[in-house]
């Protein structure tokens, strides 16, 4: 199959990435770390494929080792693929389903040269499968300009076989640009060492699990690790997961790291780290940014590894050539870009709180913002949600019993802000959000608690104290059920708070008719007003744009709005038009919301959140801004040094690198924004609520003692805790 012109990806020829002299790195020879691309792209493509092995040509450099795990066929030809057996990676099951086993030495290359590869990790999409067939090791050969990385895992078992992986490599590599040759097997590298020119090729010892017994040895992998003098008298280098190095607690935790990478570079070894891949769960402290996890490993101040494997190979190249050794704060910005909290820093603490606002400052975010609420006592104050069930642990108080349904806000129950006082709303617990849990990724446990609420007094004070910051955004909505239902008009509240302001404000809703207010009331002019789209669109009409610019100088869209995707992956092959309608009206555009967790990206952005931010800020005509709960990813990349030698990627090409068997029907277009979805009626006026009757003597008395939960309670909101940790 003729891979399809990859304009959307970097053109390398053009790529110069040179940030980091050689003296600054604390690898083994001062030299920038190696990248190794297992499998070729297979974080995407199906391992060992020919369009895996391109795309990492594509995306990175020649630079960018292409890794191969050997394997023999019966008639002694080489394969490249990850697994002793077949079955899990390719459809060889469909093509031989007589077979009681499908291990490589089962068939001649001509009966596997049928044979298709499939996406062995099945968590991973699955469209790109069928596509490309069983490469041999000198088809791979041709495909990487840098040289190849062998990987032998089972030398014994091909012996068994009549079949010496020994004397195979030893052949190829005599025309064969072969860098390195690692395995697990001692006497198999024994074997080759006085064979192979440590000059031309380096052999690995690839560490397994600490706990996996090395049959040469007998000892355990972890021991072997503390033996670093006998691994050194036959290899250069060791493959270690990257535990050894980092290793992570049963909860998810970073603990300090070891000695492994500075005790192996002191008896001459290069350590080259494994098992990375953006679609992995990993520790909280990388914030679910494949880049931090990286910058772990080589830009500590402590030690450098020599190179990693990764699934993702464009994100450690990017990451050694754009993002180590970079000084945050002597670093220029490089992208026009505004950044927006989306509740704070909420990805990783409780949004609205004041340590959530606390960490966006440090992060480097523009504009704090704050989701006003209203209390009983019509107090505004900040808080992610109207409902107090979504942000705090009121459901384990004695206020649960203020549950109520209010169909103008949403569908089921929920304990609402204005149901409480604002004293009674400072005694709750904050409760990080987990938006993607049922993906079973949770945000920063040991921060879920912890915090406190602003009153929006308090919040229109943080300006002040950060001179980082250029101003703050104030988001309004259900202004007019308040008024109607509650007596309580948040926009009174909001300007009388607004007067004590010192800094710029911006003022956000998705209701016109509160724009209107405070343009009205305020004196606010459009370029302070934010109109914000409650819904996926894939175009304006003339007369919402014109309406909008009636009232408003910015507006606020989805991702989804400008790269509509399913299945995973965008199908277009450029984005909509909306942006560059709204731009050319002279709207401000900022788009929402821009998160770390790989689910929340299409794969065109390879499962990277940086890639994703790249795409909006640079994108044609480029966003204004961008609205994110994790600020720090997009400043780390407003400050990078390749802002301007990246080539742009596109977005709906890698569709035509899928299975079209595979691809379900492409999904109705979102709706177009139209005046009428943009116009609403004027705010209400503020109803005077009648007050509520006296309690009983005895409801006064009960309501002051604490709420006796019943066992059976007890038992619920325990196996609910255990779920949520679990």
């Amino acid at each position: 199959m003729a891979f399809p012109r990859m304009v959307f990806l970097f053109l390398i020829n053009f790529f110069i990435l040179q940030t980091a002299s050689s003296s600054s790195w604390q690898t083994l020879h001062g030299k920038p770390p190696v990248v190794v691309a297992r499998g070729g792209f297979s974080g995407l493509l199906p391992d060992s494929s020919e369009n895996a092995y391109k795309m990492v040509k594509l995306t990175t450099s020649p630079d960018v080792t292409l890794w191969c795990d050997l394997q023999l066929t019966k008639d002694g030809a080489g394969i490249c693929f990850p697994n002793l057996n077949l079955d899990n990676a390719s459809n060889v099951k469909d093509v031989y389903p007589n077979h009681k086993e499908w291990l490589s030495v089962g068939f001649t290359w001509k009966e596997l040269s049928t044979v298709t590869l499939e996406q062995g990790v099945f968590s991973r999409l699955q469209i790109f499968d069928d596509v490309s067939n069983i490469l041999r090791i000198e088809e791979v050969a041709k495909l990487g300009t840098s040289g190849l990385w062998l990987n032998i895992q089972h030398s014994d078992f091909y012996t068994q076989h009549n079949l010496s992986m020994r004397n195979f490599v030893l052949s190829i590599s005599s025309h064969m640009k072969i860098n390195f040759i690692s395995s697990p097997d001692i006497s198999f590298l024994k074997s080759v060492k006085k064979d192979v020119k440590p000059t031309k090729t380096k052999l690995i010892f690839r560490f397994l699990s600490q706990d996996q017994i090395d049959p040469f040895t007998n000892q355990s992998y972890a021991s072997l690790a503390k033996n670093l003098t006998f691994i050194k008298t036959f290899s250069s280098g060791i493959l270690v997961p990257k535990s050894y190095i980092w290793p992570v607690s049963s909860d998810l935790y970073l603990q300090p790291h070891t000695s492994l990478v500075t005790d192996a570079h002191r008896q001459g070894l290069q350590v080259f780290a494994s098992e990375f891949a953006n679609d992995a769960v990993s520790a909280y402290n990388y914030s679910y940014d494949p880049t931090n996890e990286y910058l772990y490993f080589i830009d500590n101040g402590n030690f450098s590894v020599d190179g990693f494997l990764s699934d993702f190979p464009l994100t450690p190249y990017r990451a050694i050539n754009c993002f180590s050794h970079l000084d945050k704060k002597k670093a220029t910005k490089q992208a026009n870009i505004t950044i927006i909290s989306k509740d704070g820093a909420s990805g990783d603490f409780s949004g609205g709180t004041d340590l959530a606002y606390e960490k966006a400052v440090r992060d480097g975010v523009d504009f704090i913002d704050c989701n006003v609420q209203m209390s009983k006592d019509k107090i505004p104050f900040c808080m992610s949600s109207i409902d107090l069930m979504n942000s705090t642990n009121v459901i384990y108080t004695s206020f649960r019993n203020l549950s109520s349904t209010v169909s103008e806000i949403q569908q089921g129950s929920g304990i609402f802000t204005f149901s409480l006082t604002m004293s009674e709303i400072q005694t709750l617990k904050p409760i990080i959000s987990n938006p993607h849990r049922v993906y079973g990724l949770f945000r920063n446990p040991r921060n879920k608690n912890l915090g406190k609420f602003l009153t929006l007094s308090e919040f229109l004070l943080l300006p002040n104290r950060y001179s980082s910051l250029s101003g703050s955004l104030i988001k309004i909505e259900y202004a007019a059920y308040l008024a109607t239902h509650q007596g309580i008009s948040i926009v009174d509240a909001v300007l009388y708070e607004l007067k004590r302001a010192t800094s710029q404000v911006l003022i956000q809703s998705t209701d016109k008719a509160v724009l209107i207010e405070f343009k009205e009331k305020g004196k606010m002019t459009n370029e302070e007003l934010v109109y914000a789209v409650d819904e996926d669109i894939h175009d304006v009409a003339d007369s919402a744009i014109k309406d909008i610019k009636s009232f408003a100088g910015s507006i606020v869209i989805s991702k989804k709005s400008v790269v509509p995707y399913s299945e995973g992956i965008a199908r277009l092959e450029k984005e909509t038009d909306v942006v560059p309608r709204l731009r050319s009206s002279g709207l401000r555009v900022y788009v929402e919301t821009f998160s770390n967790e790989f689910i929340t990206q299409p794969y065109d952005f390879f499962s990277d959140p940086t890639v994703e931010i790249d795409y909006f800020v640079r994108g044609d005509p480029e966003v204004d801004g961008i609205i994110t709960d994790f600020p720090a990813t997009t400043s780390r990349y407003t400050k990078n040094p390749c802002y301007s030698k990246m080539e742009q990627i596109r977005t709906g090409e890698l569709v035509s690198l899928a299975n079209r068997e595979m691809l379900s029907p492409a999904e109705a277009p979102y709706p177009q924004l139209l005046d009428s979805n943009v116009t609403e009626p004027p705010l209400p006026e503020v109803r005077i609520q009648p007050p509520a009757p006296a309690p009983a003597k005895e409801d006064v008395k009960s309501k002051a003692k604490a709420v006796q939960v019943s066992s059976t309670v007890r038992a619920m909101v325990v196996l609910v805790s255990i779920f949520i940790i679990v």
